[in-house]
């Protein structure tokens, strides 16, 4: 992420001014640029954030506690209870919480924030460059805290979710935990399109009606992203020059015989050319560099995770938990809503992200700081709106 600061002759004199030995001058001047430089981060938040394509922000006044109105979301034959998970401290462990169908969920939220500051010679030479670093660090600071508790309460969801419409037979995946919303690939350490295929069909199974038929296309649109590590999609540009088909077959005749299929060569060009695909199956296929073996969000699953995926076995059927060599791929349903993140908004100025001068510096520190906090809490109120597939 790299922020730059125009410059244009009243910045300049705005960060001049910060740095100015008259305390009342440099106090109006800080004022006035932390005011400017809220709404600039909580864009940033907004664009920079990976979980920010799952959540759907749900604003609340800061002067009022945060809720959502289940009895919206399920249907009018719901009358029981579902399950909810959801954090009640920042980098706690998320919980699950049954909940009535009927009756409007209390969401827990925490403040997330970061203090940042500079000598105040920076200012008064005007150096953009040093204060724009000092807006980038604040800005990554919270983005770090925001993606933390966003994936933590995503895969704490995918990991203890059971669905009873779930069943071996009926995915076809032998050895598969009844309700497991997490299903092995077909073949060791590789990602195929048969295994996205799978996945799919998974996420129907999940998703059907309450009556066990076909749901109304508004309920569910299916898996509508895909996120990956960066070796997994190394793996979907090899579709490239690599065959595809995972049943026997034969292409050619005599001595020309092949049972390896490829992909349709206009596809394969294309796959060629954009370096990978960006959709497979109208699935966006997005990228994570904190997902793969060993990473952050693997590591975070296997800890949540407690033998919910399947039983030990062989001929196919997975491990109980996610073992070394593993690797997880995450799809969402986005059409759902499932994942909410509420906010809260600043009843004056109706901004999520504020800021403010660092009053802890004084005037013989020669420094400037300023403080910046926003308050939120992220739930999933419906675990069928995410699927796993372990490599």
């Amino acid at each position: 992420m790299r922020l730059k600061l125009k410059n244009t002759p009243e910045q300049v004199e705005l960060i001049k001014a910060m740095g100015s030995k008259n305390q009342l001058v440099a106090r109006e001047a800080s004022e006035a640029f932390a005011a400017f430089l809220g709404p600039v981060i909580q864009r940033v938040l907004q664009q920079a954030a990976t979980a920010g394509a799952i959540y759907t922000d749900a604003p609340f006044n800061q002067d009022e506690g945060a809720s959502y109105p289940l009895d919206l979301y399920y249907n009018e034959t719901n009358d029981g209870y579902v399950s909810t998970w959801s954090q009640s401290v920042a980098g706690g462990l998320p919980t699950s919480q049954d909940v009535s169908a009927i009756q409007e969920l209390k969401i827990a939220t925490y403040r997330l924030d970061s203090a940042v500051s500079i000598t105040k010679k920076y200012a008064r030479q005007a150096r953009l460059d040093v204060v724009s670093k000092l807006v980038e660090r604040m800005s990554q600071e919270v983005l770090l805290k925001q993606e933390t508790n966003a994936w933590a309460v995503a895969l704490n969801a995918l990991a203890n979710a059971s669905t009873s419409s779930v069943t071996a037979s009926s995915v076809g995946i032998t050895g598969l935990k009844a309700g497991s919303h997490v299903i092995p690939a077909a073949s060791e350490s590789t990602f195929q399109l048969a295994d996205l295929n799978k996945l799919m069909t998974l996420n129907k199974r999940i998703n059907q009606s309450w009556a066990g038929g076909t749901p109304d296309a508004a309920y569910s649109n299916g898996i509508t992203d895909l996120y990956v590590s960066p070796e997994i999609k190394e793996q979907i540009r090899a579709f490239a020059y690599q065959p595809m088909n995972t049943r026997a077959g034969s292409t050619g005749s005599g001595s020309d015989t092949s049972t390896s299929i490829a992909l349709p060569d206009s596809i394969r060009t294309d796959v060629f050319n954009q370096a990978g695909m960006q959709e497979i199956y109208g699935v966006n296929v997005v990228e994570l560099n904190e997902l793969g073996i060993g990473q952050k969000y693997n590591t975070l699953f296997d800890e949540f995770d407690s033998g919910s995926i399947g039983p030990n076995g062989t001929s196919g059927a997975h491990a109980a938990s996610l073992a070394a060599d593993d690797e997880l791929l995450v799809g969402v349903d986005n059409s759902k809503g499932a994942f909410i993140r509420a906010v809260a908004q600043d009843s004056d100025s109706g901004d999520t992200f504020t800021t403010q001068p660092d009053d802890q510096f004084t005037q013989r520190n020669e420094r400037i700081g300023f403080y910046g906090s926003l308050e939120e809490g992220r739930v999933c109120i419906d675990a069928r709106a995410i699927v796993g597939l372990l490599v």
